[in-house]
């Protein structure tokens, strides 16, 4: 999971921003923010021992597929904004979030599993990540003040939540004025990641942002294995 999840997700909630086992394994994704389930019904995952986990989701070897740098650029992170990684998993995210928002920004890491937190708190300390803070959220609610942040991380989470339209409509609340979420997740025919019956087009997640209010493009990132979808605030 990258957001662990069991989450209910950058506020890096979703993101051990996690990087997935191959289709075939029955651990097949990190876990996501919000969902036990989702259209295609449930599919929990936990990812409870954060020790055992970062073996896999900070493998240096992620780097090559999920391109991190890319990422972050493509979120067009100022210094002094505040970030979520929903469904943060272990943090690999957190480094790169932490230096594009600076000392006067704010990284907010959420996840549903508590051993998560509790690496992620670990990991600010141990890698001097000073603007970022760790916290368990509920499955179904980011739990995030109206207006409160400019950018929203989903790395490999959202096609763990259920009700996926209802919970954009929480994140779009979320947003200040010119902020924006932006999912991450496997293409369909990525050859790693969860079970092909789990993913989801690329299209069918700027629908669901859509649905939830928010203003969806899919980006034109070169990314090997996976797609990125943007939901701005109109």
């Amino acid at each position: 999971m990258r957001f662990a999840l069991l989450l209910p997700l950058v506020v890096t909630l979703a993101s051990a921003s996690g990087c997935a086992p191959p289709a075939s394994s029955p651990a097949s994704t990190p876990t996501a923010p919000a969902a036990a389930a989702d259209h295609h019904g449930p599919h929990m995952h936990r990812f409870q021992s954060a020790d055992q986990w970062a073996k896999e989701f900070d493998d240096p070897a992620r780097d090559a597929w999920q391109r991190p740098a890319d990422v972050v650029a493509a979120m067009r992170l100022q210094p002094g904004m505040t970030v979520v990684d929903l469904g943060a998993g272990t943090g690999y995210f957190l480094p790169h979030l932490s230096r594009a928002v600076g000392p006067g920004g704010h990284v907010i890491a959420l996840d549903i599993e508590p051993d998560m937190v509790r690496y992620m708190t670990e990991r600010a300390t141990r890698e001097h990540l000073a603007n970022v803070t760790a916290r368990v959220v509920a499955v179904d609610d980011p739990g995030l003040p109206s207006g409160s942040v400019d950018r929203v991380l989903v790395v490999d989470t959202w096609h763990h939540i259920a009700g996926r339209p209802a919970y954009a409509a929480k994140l779009l609340a979320a947003l200040a004025p010119g902020g924006a979420v932006f999912v991450v997740d496997f293409k369909l025919e990525a050859s790693h990641g969860p079970p092909p019956e789990h993913r989801l087009a690329p299209s069918l997640v700027a629908a669901e942002l859509a649905q939830g209010g928010l203003s969806a493009e899919i980006l034109a990132l070169p990314l090997p294995e996976q797609y990125v979808v943007a939901g701005r605030r109109p």
